[in-house]
């Protein structure tokens, strides 16, 4: 259950939706254990793996290719150049680059005009952060449809601090 909060956006000067995520990030040992309950890989050999492609990625990056991951999506670096450029092509140098930024698109699959994501799932409900009263990070709501009273909520109070 993906969860939004609403936020004012000054620009626009409208409420918009925006995702948050609850609850610790999951690590290596939490992931390692759900892989290896799914399939016929140990953990020590799911961590392995994992910590292996994060090396070989780098590799293949590092010699300036993409790396597509089936299921996954493709990774590429690309590079910014904030406040360097410079007045002809022939002056462009790698000197002016300020940061490297790894990009990544997610697979997807297009069926006619739909196009679907991998990592998205077909049956996908967000979720307002006021309707949910536990956010450990779990996704069980234990006390449905309390609001809050700014623009965008539903205009009931509450008492829940995270809200």
């Amino acid at each position: 259950m993906p969860i939004f909060k609403a936020i004012y956006k000054k620009l626009s000067k409208k409420w918009h939706p925006q995702a948050i995520t609850v609850g610790a990030p999951v690590e290596m040992d939490e992931l390692c254990n759900a892989i290896a309950q799914m399939s016929t890989v140990s953990r020590p050999d799911s961590k392995a793996a994992i910590e292996a492609l994060g090396m070989v990625m780098g590799s293949f990056m590092n010699a300036g290719r993409s790396v597509h991951v089936d299921g996954l999506g493709t990774f590429y670096y690309t590079c910014v150049s904030n406040g360097q450029g410079v007045d002809s092509e022939k002056e462009v140098n790698a000197n002016q680059i300020t940061g490297t930024r790894v990009r990544f698109v997610p697979e997807s699959t297009r069926k006619g005009n739909v196009v679907t994501r991998g990592l998205i799932s077909d049956n996908l409900v967000w979720t307002n952060i006021k309707s949910v009263s536990t956010l450990d990070g779990t996704g069980e709501s234990t006390t449905p449809g309390t609001g809050g009273t700014e623009p965008g909520g539903d205009g009931e109070e509450t008492d829940d601090p995270l809200a």
